[in-house]
């Protein structure tokens, strides 16, 4: 088939439109607002240039005017809420970080945060309104409509980070004996009333009794006069409202799921939770997991001085007892280090090279963890791994540094003594750094905050009393 000269030209254009975009407009949309950008925001909004900044503003996405409250400081973030509010609407504030979009709303008065959580999905509203100091909040819910008021103190009574807690109140249920058609009919019927997203239509008894659940695909390949009841999946995944979020983030990874039903404690359906959800959970989690491993939490960036020192303060005591009882370690063979000074020098490499293979051994079990990889069954096959690779390494860094120490002070003895307390600390950092997030977790003690202090505590005074040892034994 020949096409047109004309034609083919407007196609060639537009292949290169679509294929070839603008690298400013690629910038903004998936790089985020560059410095230059908010540059140039906060001196129109010093300039009072209003009509400028309306322009300016109405080009940016959600997430860029996000980004531009949460680096901008509090005294420009003030001026962009109060005098061009208009551009940061419910999805905007819905996405900031919690300390900012807290310190934002606590600026505002009552009717105007209600306004904001009136505009979104019963999810997102909770996740803003619980955060908020338990005054403001109960001001907040006066001024909301008496549905809205309901469904958040529903979710308010459920455990923090839980089900019921992460779930949306807007979903799709039908009854299990209408048909394809009559269940399309009432889809465009009610286009207005339903969900923004949705993936599955839950069905119900009755009852309100969840009997399955059939995906939107499903629906729309069947005829019209096939009943309900002859598409519904036989298996169907029930999330009690008490179920911890991180263990509905396992269930939806391990069984690929979309979206899944939550029930109350009478298996009536009450909600629903989507994918999207759950990818927030498991980012929510593997962040805090990430912070907790250095004592920090999320909104340290954004927290002020008095809330970082004391938030911090409370973990650097605890290591400054640790490094106390490592000193005391060292204490012990004072008269040994100061006949042979070389120790002194050499210390820091034994207990350096112990934590840092420790913490390797110990970010892994703690992943695993949080993922659910490790149980009974396998702990001690993965503790037994961290060991003989701790080992391995040992081996493999006390031929260098035995060689390096032997060579540097021309003591071979030196050098051996080294080797092997190399060895035995990359063997101890191993087997503590699996097995210390094991133990913790086995007697609910939160691996990711409390695994490292004692990892530390072990690597260094094991670590320095074996090199210690060994030179008082065989140096002297």
């Amino acid at each position: 088939m020949s096409i047109p000269p004309d034609l083919q030209e407007h196609i060639e254009e537009t292949k290169e439109s679509i294929l070839v975009p603008d690298e400013e407009i690629l910038a903004t949309e998936f790089l985020g607002l560059s410095d230059d950008a908010i540059r140039e925001i906060i001196e129109t909004l010093h300039s009072e240039d209003a009509e400028k900044l309306d322009l300016i503003l109405d080009d940016l996405t959600t997430s860029d005017k996000a980004e531009l409250i949460e680096k901008t400081t509090y005294e420009n973030r003030q001026a962009l809420m109060l005098g061009f509010s208009r551009h940061f609407d419910a999805d905007v504030i819905s996405i900031l970080q919690e300390e900012v979009r807290n310190k934002t709303l606590e600026t505002m008065q009552a009717e105007q945060v209600a306004k904001i959580i009136s505009d979104l999905e019963s999810d997102d509203a909770l996740d803003i309104v619980e955060s908020l100091d338990p005054e403001f909040q109960q001001e907040i819910m006066r001024k909301l409509s008496a549905k809205i008021r309901i469904a958040l103190q529903e979710g308010l009574s459920f455990p923090e980070d839980s089900a019921g807690r992460l779930m949306q109140r807007e979903f799709v249920a039908i009854p299990q004996f209408w048909t394809v058609g009559k269940t399309i009919d009432y889809l465009r019927a009610a286009k207005d009333t339903l969900p923004e997203d949705f993936y599955d239509l839950i069905v119900i008894d009755p009852s309100h009794h969840v009997v399955g659940e059939i995906p939107l695909n499903k629906l729309v390949r069947a005829q019209r006069t096939v009943k309900i009841d002859d598409l519904t999946l036989d298996e169907v995944h029930l999330i009690p409202a008490t179920m911890d979020q991180e263990e509905v983030a396992t269930l939806f990874r391990n069984e690929n799921l979309a979206s899944a039903p939550v029930v109350d404690e009478d298996n009536r359906l009450i909600g629903i939770i989507t994918y999207d959800d759950v990818i927030f959970v498991i980012d929510e989690e593997a962040e805090e997991d990430l912070l907790k491993l250095a004592g920090v939490t999320e909104d340290d960036l954004y927290s002020n001085i008095g809330k970082t020192v004391s938030s911090r303060a409370g973990w650097l005591f605890i290591n400054l007892l640790t490094a106390i009882l490592a000193a005391a370690v060292i204490a012990i063979f004072d008269a040994t280090i100061e006949k042979i000074v070389a120790l002194a020098i050499l210390m820091p490499i034994v207990a350096g090279m112990g934590g840092n293979a420790g913490t390797q051994a110990m970010t892994v079990a703690v992943r695993a963890i949080a993922t659910n990889e490790i149980s009974g069954a396998n702990a001690w096959r993965v503790i037994g791994k961290e060991t003989a690779v701790g080992f391995l390494n040992g081996v493999l860094f006390a031929v260098l540094i035995g060689i390096t120490a032997g060579v540097w002070f021309q003591d071979a003895g030196l050098g051996a003594v080294i080797a092997a307390a190399m060895i035995i600390n990359l063997i101890v950092a191993g087997f503590f750094g699996a097995s210390i997030p094991v133990v913790l977790n086995k007697i609910n003690i939160d691996p990711a905050i409390a695994s490292s202090v004692f990892l530390t505590t072990m690597t260094d005074v094991i670590g320095f009393f074996a090199f210690l040892g060994l030179a008082s034994v065989f140096l002297l």
